[in-house]
């Protein structure tokens, strides 16, 4: 209880009540000309501890430097791998489609025309025509000066969807967005920011071209709910579309698809 009383009673340290009074009474004196030299030398000296501090921590270390670097050079030894890869898949699969069609045209001609329907409208293999292409682009603005991003601004892969399932409805033959040949087991999807065709990356601009008669395919696509939606997403939202017609079309294949549940007959 003691405690208690002397802290209702004297609620202010003496020290800062001294003080009070003094400042009151006019009697507290005034900072000295080396007091505010030592004040203001010992401001500067923990200035500039602070810097040396700041950039001691923003700086890497020798070490982190190192394996980024080792991973940089890993992450490209390892690209470069992968695309000669690719490539030697592609060749491979020219040279088995090649001896397929010879085995084929010597026994059964008609069987060789029907798999050769068949690797076009599947999108296995690379085919060349007239059409038009679908661009879609974010919104200038999708992303602010301090690098805030709005989803609202960005083409979705509900928007690529849109544009693919109306160009099939139109005619098209053969579809690919951004040099991805999208085949029958082909799936849009995003993840994250990114927008996926068969696991593969793309971005902004994203062009979606089809090989089909230019005239119908643009004017069917023209009057589709696609066409509206992108219309509606332009003035809300600031997305960027066009279309454009092509006298000649280059279409990569997709490559063969493989097969998860199918048995040979018999």
């Amino acid at each position: 209880m003691t405690l208690l009383t002397e802290v209702m009673n004297h609620p202010l340290d003496p020290g800062y009540a001294e003080a009070a009074r003094a400042r009151e009474l006019g009697t507290r004196g005034r900072p000295t000309v080396p007091g505010r030299t030592v004040a203001l030398l010992l401001a500067a000296a923990l200035g500039l501890v602070t810097v040396v501090a700041v950039q001691s921590l923003r700086a890497p270390s020798p070490s982190i430097v190192e394996a980024r670097n080792v991973l940089q050079q890993q992450i490209t030894e390892r690209q470069d791998r992968a695309d000669a890869l690719s490539r030697s898949i592609a060749t491979t699969s020219a040279e088995v489609n090649a001896l397929q069609s010879q085995a084929l045209a010597e026994q059964s001609p008609s069987l060789l025309a029907t798999v050769q329907d068949d690797t076009v409208a599947s999108g296995a293999v690379a085919v060349s025509g007239p059409g038009i292409t679908v661009t879609v682009a974010d919104a200038s603005d999708a992303v602010a000066d301090d690098g805030t991003v709005d989803p609202d601004r960005r083409v979705q892969d509900s928007d690529l969807q849109n544009v693919v399932n109306a160009l099939w409805a139109a005619g098209a033959e053969a579809v690919a967005i951004n040099g991805q040949r999208l085949t029958s087991t082909t799936a849009i999807r995003s993840a994250g920011s990114a927008i996926l065709v068969d696991f593969v990356g793309l971005a902004s601009p994203y062009h979606v071209q089809a090989i089909g008669d230019p005239d119908t395919l643009r004017s069917t696509f023209a009057a589709s709910n696609a066409a509206d939606q992108l219309k509606v997403l332009g003035e809300s939202y600031g997305l960027e579309s066009s279309v454009a017609t092509e006298k000649h079309l280059d279409l990569d294949g997709g490559g063969p698809s493989t097969l998860q549940y199918a048995k040979p007959l018999g």
